[in-house]
């Protein structure tokens, strides 16, 4: 089975995905709904910031077309000539006898004074053409429009701002306003981008503790058919990817809706004929949203599956080194891996190609629709039935317009990876450990150490049996060794007794209790298990001993590793029981990592002792250390051993055979050599090898 064929392993899930997903932000609803009220914030200051300028455009810096009303004094803002002027009022409705209005000539401006509202109407209409006066003095300029011939009086610099102080004012206010506006904006992005991703951060964290806690839960048999590397990717990249979804496209996908109904509802609200203009291309975009997000949301699932699959063979392969060198595979296995991270760079490359077709003619369409808008605003502007401020604020949002809907179809693609890695996580959370505890299990208190297997039946497959109607007792204090071809079902009997595994038909009983009704706790705790291929961590010797255990006080340490002989090369290391030890204890010998094994298993002082080829990996100075221990760790303990080199269990109180899943012969040494049966010839076969 390759990687990618492992990967399928877990691939599907068929619950409810998005209720799934709410569920581990409804402790964070609240920070939600403070980070939508902010996004509301922000995005209000952003359509509101491009109608300040256009404000400023209309009334203030285009303001000389405004009219001016001859007031009483206590009215008016400006006092000029001897006129008391202001520009605060509306004109569509102000009833003043008397008017002025600023006209622009030649890059000169000049003043008309002592005029009635209507011939001011009549003057603005008049100045839309290109203005021409009938005659021009070094002082004034006389205008003539279909109402009468008016004098224009030139203004010099200091009238031109005194007249306009207004307009500056108006300015600066407006400036003042985008100002506060902008810091507004910040705090608020800076807030709710602060929320978001502390939220995102606690959600994530929660997740993956979830996947290693739910790991730790699963039994053996979900291991035996799923590869690490593929684990690891649930609880590593996987995890990621929902990061990005919780942290940053779930409120911003809420934001940009926002900002594009906003766009469009302002656009209408000041000039539906343009806004249908500038919106004519939208069934373009949303065709070409919806293809994009359906073609990222299929290369989505399967980059996720192939980032898996190469870290499955990654993690089997770096494990694995030291075999392929031995065997001088490098290249065959370098020529295995281009070849799945060739078939990841394809996909990866048609993921970019989308990418770099769809932004591309996103762009396109905004500045297709900008030019559309431009030409036809400019149209409306020269007629006079457009500001210059109002056509500001519609190129202005078709600039930002499009932005939100790229925004929106590459978060809809970052939730669609999302979505692919949590049905992979909620798959494998949903993974159930068949070996279930009672909800009031049997409590025995001090386990003595009594094993009985009744006619009990096991197959890891449940077709295959490994074991047949297998029955006997181990007394407490019994030892006990299981011999046997590879393949016989010694180490299954270990697993069984732990119930690592759970069997198909019989009984297994500890202290005269069936196992199903105890605690797993409590049953695994009386456990102590050395196997043949020690796992070291990485960490110090202390660690690996203790093994997190708080009950483990380091004078325990100490005597358990005196006691299986462990503390004579620990004692010799430079920090002697703080020695660091690097990945799978790479830096001790196997003799010296079976020690350290033994010693984690006594300082735990277990009541069931069980040792599957503990020995097996021991050089002869480093067994004899062993053995000198063995007597001591079996005192008062049921001792359980499978070994092929009997020398090692001939003293046992009772050695059972094992021949393709049943039990054979069953006694001491002395008397299965007696029987004359398989024991006596395994025995024959290693004592002529032997020699």
């Amino acid at each position: 089975m390759n990687g990618i064929e492992k990967e399928q392993v877990i691939t599907s899930y068929s619950g409810n995905l998005y209720s799934r997903l709410f569920g581990y932000m409804k402790p964070y609803l609240k920070n939600f709904y403070i980070a939508l009220v902010l996004v509301l914030l922000v995005s209000f200051f952003g359509l509101i910031e491009p109608m300040l300028i256009a404000r400023a455009i209309d009334t203030y810096i285009e303001g000389y077309n405004r009219p001016y009303a001859v007031v009483e004094p206590n009215e008016a803002e400006i006092v000029y000539d001897g006129l008391y002027l202001t520009k605060n009022i509306d004109f569509e409705t102000s009833s003043y006898d008397s008017y002025a209005q600023m006209v622009s000539y030649d890059d000169t401006y000049y003043l008309i004074t002592d005029i009635t509202k209507d011939e001011v109407s009549s003057l603005q209409e008049f100045m839309q053409e290109e203005l021409i006066p009938q005659s021009k003095t070094e002082e004034a300029i006389t205008i003539q429009d279909a109402a009468r011939t008016y004098e224009a009086v030139k203004l010099d610099k200091e009238d031109l701002k005194l007249l306009r102080s207004t307009d500056y004012s108006g300015v600066k206010v407006i400036a003042l306003l985008y100002a506060i506006g902008l810091l507004l904006n910040a705090l608020c992005n800076i807030l709710q981008i602060r929320i978001l991703q502390t939220t995102g951060q606690n959600i994530i964290y929660n997740i993956r503790n979830e996947i290693f806690a739910h790991i730790h839960s699963l039994p053996l048999r979900f291991f035996d058919t799923h590869p690490v590397g593929q684990i690891v990717t649930r609880a590593t990249n996987d995890v990621e990817s929902l990061n990005q979804m919780y942290s940053n496209v779930i409120v911003n996908l809420f934001r940009n809706t926002v900002m594009i109904l906003g766009y469009a509802i302002v656009m209408f609200a000041m000039n539906a004929h343009l806004a249908f203009i500038a919106l004519a291309i939208m069934p373009f975009v949303v065709l070409l949203t919806y293809t994009f997000t359906k073609l990222s949301r299929s290369i989505y699932r399967v980059i996720r599956t192939k980032v898996s699959a190469l870290n499955t063979f990654l993690s089997e392969h770096i494990s694995g080194m030291k075999l392929i060198q031995i065997f001088a595979r490098e290249k065959e296995k370098y020529e295995q891996f281009k070849e799945s991270t060739d078939d990841l760079y394809k996909n990866r490359m048609k993921e970019l190609m989308i990418f770099a077709t769809f932004r591309p003619l996103i762009n396109f369409t905004a500045n297709l629709a900008l030019a559309i808008v431009v030409y036809n605003g400019a149209l409306e502007v020269l007629k006079d039935t457009l500001s210059v401020g109002t056509l500001y604020v519609f190129i202005s949002y078709i600039r930002s317009f499009f932005d939100p809907i790229q925004e929106l179809t590459e978060q809809f693609s970052t939730l669609q990876n999302a979505f692919a890695s949590a049905e992979k996580i909620f798959t494998l959370l949903d993974e159930k450990n068949p070996i279930q505890e009672k909800a009031e299990p049997t409590l025995l208190g001090e386990i003595k150490g009594k094993i009985e297997f009744r006619n009990v039946w096991f197959a890891y497959d449940e077709e295959n049996f490994v074991l047949r109607n297998v029955s006997f007792v181990i007394n407490p204090g019994e030892r006990v060794a299981f011999v046997g071809a590879t393949g016989a079902g010694k180490s299954s009997i270990l697993n069984l007794i732990g119930r690592y595994y759970d069997i198909q038909k019989g009984e297994i009983l500890i202290d005269d209790v069936n196992i199903k009704d105890l605690s797993l706790k409590e049953l695994r705790s009386a456990i102590g298990q050395v196997q043949q291929d020690v796992f070291v961590f990485t960490g110090d010797i202390k660690g690996n001993i203790r093994l997190l255990s708080s009950e483990i006080s380091d004078e325990a340490i100490r005597e358990a590793s005196e006691m299986v002989n462990a503390a004579k090369f620990i004692e010799k290391l430079p920090q002697k029981y703080d020695e660091p030890v690097t990945e799978r204890g790479a830096t001790l010998s196997s003799g010296q990592r079976q020690l350290l094994s033994f010693a984690r298993t006594i300082a735990v002082d277990p009541k069931i002792l069980v040792m599957d080829e503990a020995t097996a990996n021991i050089d002869t100075e480093t067994e004899q250390l062993i053995q000198e221990a063995l007597e001591t760790m079996m005192n008062n303990r049921t001792t359980i051993m499978v070994a092929h080199r009997l020398s090692t269990i001939q003293h046992a109180d009772k050695i059972i055979v094992m021949h393709k899943g049943k039990i054979r012969e069953m006694g001491n040494h002395q008397e299965l050599l007696n029987q004359n049966g398989i024991y006596k010839k395994l025995y024959e076969l290693q004592l002529y090898s032997n020699n």
